[in-house]
C-alpha cells in the first residue's frame, strides 16, 4: 500500500535507536495473572528510558508539554477467608498466586456471607480473582449434588471480547479441578450446535447483556435448571453501565432477578469497577440491591511515567488558510513504530475503527522498511471484525507474537492484557475515567510502565496537554444512570410480562414509577389486566421493543465486490459516515473503496485499492418544534418543554491526505436525512435582552453555542444522565421561534426523560451553568466550562463572556415560582409499540451482542 510519506530522511521513526536494555528496580508483585509467566522486569527498560527514547528524535523533545511520575506502590497481603475450598486455593497457588491481596481477601469475605460487593480499584489489582475464587469455591460445592450442578454462576461482560477472555482465564485456573468447574461462553457467537449443551451442563456461563436481555429471559423455562440454581451473578467492567444502556441494564438485571425468585434462587451479585467516584451508589442502582463498596486497593504498581504529547505544527495549510498540526493518527503510528523497534510491548488506543486501522498500517509499513519480520508483530483490533479474526488476535496477543497492536475501546474494555511496556492514547478519550483504564493497560504485572497522551488538533486536547491539572488533579468521573426513567422502564416492563405476568409483589422490584406506567401501558394495548396480573398481548417478542445499546437497526455487511466475501460489518447508526460511497475503508492492513451502500438490503461493497487519501464525513443538524407542551415566560424570553424532530444528513465527505492530513477536496453525497423524534427542553432570548446583555451579532452565534455546551455539560448534576445521552443546537434565528434559541434535547426516539427533568430544575441548572463559566479562570473558555469533547462544530465558534452576560439577563427574569410539570408524553410508549430502533449516541465500538 503506497503512501505520500514525508522523506525518509526526516522521519522520526527511521533514526538509529539504542536498544541497550536498562535495569528495572522497582519491587515487583509475586502475584500475577494466572497461566501466565511472570514478569522478566530484569530485562525491560524503564519507563523513563523508553521515553528518553521517543524523545531523541529531531524536534521530539518539544513535542513534550508535561511529565506526571506517579512513583510505585507496596502490595498488603492478607489470607483467603477458611471458608474458600482448601481445593481451590491450591488451584490458585499452582497458577502462582501465594497470597491475595487485601481488597481480594475483603471481597471474599463478603460474597461467602452473602453479600454483594463491587470492588473498584485500580486496572490490573486483581479484581477477578476476588470473586473468582468465592465462585469456584461454591461451584465446587455444587458439583457434589446428585445432578452435578447444585451451584451455578453468571459472567456478564460488556463485550464479547472480555467474555472470551474471562472464560480462558476460568479454564486456567480451574484446570486442576477437573470437570467440576464447566464455564462456556453464551454469545451471538456461540454456535448453535453449542448452546443446548450451555443451558444444561456447563455451570459458569459467561455472556453480556444483550443476550440476557434478547436471549436467555425470553426463554427461562429453557434455563430453568440453570437459574433454579444461581449463586452469584458476576457483573464485570461495571462502570462502563451508565447514562442510557446503564439504566437499561439495570432494568435487565431487575428482569432476572425476578426470574430467579420465581425458581426459587437469590443470587448475589459480585461486581467489578475501574477507579470511579460513588461505585457503591452506582452499583445499587445498577442492581437493585444493597452492595458493600471495597475501594482500598492494596496491590502494588509499579512506576508510571505519563507524558503528554503535542504534535507539531507543519507547513502545510487547512480550511481558510488555517495552519495544520500533524495529525494525532500519524504521530501515534511513529510512536507505536518506535516502540516496536525497541521491542517494547505497546498498545495504542484510537476511539475510530478507521484510526485504529490506519496507525497499524503506517507503523507496518515503517517497519518492513527495516526489517520485513517486524511488520508481522504489529496489527489493529477493533469491534466489526468477524469472531474467526477477533480470536486470532487475541491468541497472537496473548502469546507474545504481536509486539505493537493498534486498538479501538474494543480492546479497552476486552482483553485481560498483561505484559505491556506502553500505552499511547492517540486523543483525549473523553472522559478521565476512561483515559486512566486505558493508560492502565499498561504495566498490568505489576511493572513500571509508559503512558502517552497524544493531543488532537482540536481546542479540548490542546488545552488539556497545556493545563495537565484538569487530568491530574481531578477525580474521576461519576458512573451516572436512573433505572427509574419511565422511559427506559416501559419496553423491560413489557419483557418482563411476557416473561411471566406482573403482579401487584412486582412493583417495588421495578421501582415508584411503576404503578404510573401500567395504565399508560394497558391504553396503549402493550398489556392487559386479566385478574390479579399483566399479561403481554401482542404476538411479537417484548425483548424487541427496546436497543439496550442504541445502535439501531441491522448492521450493515461489508462486502468484497469482486468475490462476495463478507469482510465484516458495521454498525446501522455509523454507516452513513463510514461506509458511504466514495469512503475508504480499512480492515486488517488492506485498504479498500466502497463503490456503492445499499441501505435497503443494509449492504457496503467495497474494491480493495490504494487510495492515497482519507476521508472524512461531513453532516449538518437541523431541529424542528413538533409540539409544545408547555411555555414559561422568562422575562420576555421563553422556556419551553415539548417534542422535536431532530434531522441529521451526511452531505459530503473530505478528501484528506495521509499522515499530513492535507485536504485534498470535498465531494457532495446524496444520502437521506436521518430523523429523530424527541423530547426537547429549550429557551429564547428577545432583542431587548440581547441589548441589555450587549450581545450584538457578531458574537451572537459564539455566546449561544457556548452557553449550550455547558448547559450540557451541567445537566448530569440535576437529570440522572451521561453527557453522551443527551444533544444540543444552538441557533441565532429558528424559523420556528422566530428568535435565538437553545435547545437541548434526548438522544433518544420518545425522549428519555432529561431534558424534562431540565425544564422542572430550569432556574437551578442555569444558574450553575452561568456559575461554572463565570468562575472558570480561563480567558476565552476552555473544556472546563465551555468546550464539549462531542461538538460536531470543532468547538467553533465560542464566546465565553457573551454567554455570562446572556445567561445573566436571562435568570434575572426567570420565575421563582416553581416549573409548572409537563403532561406525561406518550411519545416513547408509540415508539416502544412501533418497535422503533433507538439511533447510535454511544462511544464508539462497543463490540458485543
Amino acid at each position: 500500500m503506497a503512501f505520500n510519506h514525508l522523506p525518509a530522511g526526516v522521519h522520526d521513526a527511521l533514526g538509529a535507536l539504542s536498544v541497550t536494555p536498562v535495569t528495572h528496580s522497582v519491587p515487583m508483585a509475586k502475584n500475577h495473572r494466572p497461566g501466565q509467566p511472570a514478569a522478566d522486569t530484569a530485562s525491560r527498560p524503564s519507563p523513563g528510558a523508553i521515553l528518553d527514547r521517543l524523545a531523541s528524535g529531531p524536534s521530539r523533545a518539544s513535542r513534550i508539554t508535561h511529565t506526571e511520575h506517579l512513583p510505585p506502590r507496596p502490595g498488603r497481603h492478607a489470607v483467603w477467608p477458611d471458608r474458600i475450598r482448601s481445593e481451590v486455593l491450591a488451584a490458585v497457588q499452582s497458577a502462582g498466586i501465594e497470597h491475595p491481596w487485601a481488597h481480594q481477601a475483603l471481597a471474599a469475605e463478603h460474597a461467602m456471607d452473602g453479600e454483594s460487593v463491587v470492588v473498584s480499584t485500580g486496572t490490573a489489582s486483581g479484581k477477578s480473582l476476588a470473586y473468582l475464587v468465592p465462585v469456584l469455591s461454591r461451584l465446587l460445592d455444587g458439583s457434589e449434588a446428585p445432578n452435578g450442578r447444585g451451584a451455578t454462576a453468571l459472567y456478564l461482560a460488556p463485550t464479547k471480547a472480555l467474555a472470551a477472555d474471562q472464560c480462558r482465564s476460568v479454564k486456567e485456573l480451574s484446570q486442576p479441578l477437573g470437570t467440576a468447574i464447566r464455564p462456556a461462553v453464551y454469545d451471538g457467537d456461540t454456535p448453535v450446535e453449542e448452546r443446548e449443551w450451555v443451558r444444561q451442563y456447563a455451570n459458569y456461563v459467561l455472556t453480556n447483556p444483550d443476550m440476557l436481555h434478547r436471549g436467555i429471559l425470553p426463554s427461562h423455562p429453557r434455563w430453568s435448571s440453570f437459574l433454579k440454581s444461581l449463586k452469584y451473578v458476576v457483573i464485570d467492567e461495571c462502570h462502563t453501565y451508565r447514562g442510557v444502556f446503564g439504566s437499561h441494564v439495570a432494568q435487565v438485571l431487575r428482569r432476572l432477578r425476578r426470574l430467579c425468585a420465581r425458581y426459587g434462587s437469590e443470587p448475589v451479585f459480585l461486581l467489578a469497577s475501574a477507579t470511579a467516584a460513588d461505585p457503591a451508589v452506582a452499583a445499587e442502582r445498577l442492581t437493585g440491591l444493597p452492595v458493600v463498596e471495597i475501594a482500598d486497593d492494596a496491590s502494588p504498581r509499579g512506576e508510571l511515567v505519563f507524558a503528554l504529547w503535542e504534535p507539531p505544527l507543519t507547513e502545510l495549510h487547512g480550511e481558510k488558510g488555517a495552519p495544520v498540526r500533524r495529525t494525532a493518527t500519524a504521530e501515534t503510528a511513529d510512536l507505536l513504530t518506535d516502540l516496536t523497534l525497541q521491542g517494547v510491548h505497546s498498545v495504542a488506543f484510537v476511539r475510530s475503527r478507521r484510526g485504529a486501522e490506519l496507525i497499524s498500517v503506517i507503523a507496518q509499513e515503517r517497519l518492513a522498511e527495516i526489517d520485513r519480520s517486524l511488520a508481522r508483530r504489529v496489527a489493529a483490533y477493533r469491534g466489526g471484525y468477524l469472531p474467526e479474526e477477533r480470536r486470532a488476535l487475541e491468541r497472537a496477543l496473548h502469546s507474545g507474537e504481536l509486539l505493537g497492536l493498534a486498538a479501538t475501546t474494543a480492546l479497552e474494555l476486552g482483553i485481560d492484557v498483561s505484559g505491556l511496556d506502553a500505552v499511547v492514547i492517540a486523543g483525549y478519550p473523553g472522559t478521565r475515567a476512561s483515559l486512566w483504564q486505558q493508560a492502565g493497560r499498561a504495566g498490568r504485572s505489576g511493572q513500571g510502565a509508559l503512558a502517552v497522551l497524544v493531543a488532537r488538533d482540536d481546542p479540548l486536547d490542546t488545552y488539556l496537554v497545556h493545563h495537565p491539572e484538569a487530568l491530574f488533579d481531578q477525580p474521576v468521573e461519576s458512573t451516572v444512570l436512573d433505572p427509574d426513567n419511565p422511559y427506559v422502564l416501559a419496553p423491560h416492563l413489557c419483557a418482563a410480562a411476557a416473561e411471566l405476568p406482573l403482579t401487584d409483589a412486582d412493583l417495588p422490584l421495578f421501582g415508584p414509577t411503576t404503578a404510573e406506567l401500567l395504565p399508560q401501558l394497558e391504553d396503549a394495548k402493550l398489556l392487559r389486566r386479566r385478574t390479579k396480573a399483566w399479561h403481554w398481548t401482542r404476538r411479537e417478542r417484548a425483548a424487541d421493543l427496546t436497543d439496550i445499546r442504541g445502535d439501531g437497526g441491522s448492521p450493515v455487511q461489508i462486502v468484497e465486490a469482486g468475490t462476495g466475501r463478507l469482510l465484516g460489518t458495521v454498525d446501522a447508526g455509523s454507516a452513513h459516515t463510514t461506509v458511504h460511497d466514495g469512503a475508504v475503508h480499512l480492515h486488517q492492513g488492506r485498504t479498500y473503496l466502497v463503490k456503492h451502500l445499499d441501505l435497503e438490503d443494509s449492504v457496503a461493497l467495497v474494491e480493495e485499492a490504494n487510495p492515497t487519501y482519507s476521508t472524512t464525513a461531513r453532516d449538518t443538524t437541523a431541529i424542528s418544534v413538533l409540539e409544545r407542551d408547555i411555555e414559561v415566560p422568562w422575562g420576555d424570553g421563553r422556556l419551553c418543554y415539548g417534542s422535536v424532530e431532530v434531522t441529521n444528513q451526511v452531505v459530503s465527505f473530505l478528501r484528506r491526505r495521509l499522515i499530513t492530513g492535507e485536504v485534498l477536496g470535498e465531494t457532495k453525497l446524496d444520502l437521506p436525512p436521518r430523523t429523530l423524534r424527541t423530547r426537547a427542553v429549550w429557551w429564547t432570548v428577545t432583542e431587548d435582552q440581547l441589548d441589555a446583555a450587549r450581545v450584538n451579532p457578531e458574537i451572537l452565534g459564539g455566546a449561544l453555542h457556548a452557553a449550550e455546551h455547558a448547559s450540557i455539560g451541567m445537566l448530569p448534576l440535576f437529570a440522572t444522565c451521561d453527557r453522551w445521552d443527551i444533544g444540543g443546537v444552538s441557533i441565532p434565528l429558528h424559523p420556528d421561534t422566530l428568535l435565538p434559541t437553545v435547545f437541548v434535547y434526548d438522544g433518544h426516539p420518545g425522549g428519555a426523560g432529561f431534558a424534562e427533568r431540565a425544564f422542572h430544575t430550569a432556574r437551578e441548572w442555569l444558574t450553575a451553568t452561568l456559575e461554572a463559566i463565570a468562575s472558570c479562570e480561563c480567558e476565552a473558555g476552555c473544556p472546563s466550562c465551555i468546550q464539549s469533547p462531542k461538538c460536531g462544530n470543532g468547538n467553533d465558534p465560542l464566546h465565553k463572556r457573551g454567554a455570562v452576560r446572556l445567561l445573566k439577563v436571562l435568570l434575572r427574569d426567570a420565575p421563582t415560582a416553581e416549573t409548572p410539570t409537563p403532561a406525561p408524553a406518550s411519545a416513547s410508549l408509540e415508539a416502544a409499540s412501533e418497535g422503533r430502533p433507538t439511533p447510535q449516541d454511544q462511544e464508539p465500538d462497543q463490540d458485543a451482542g
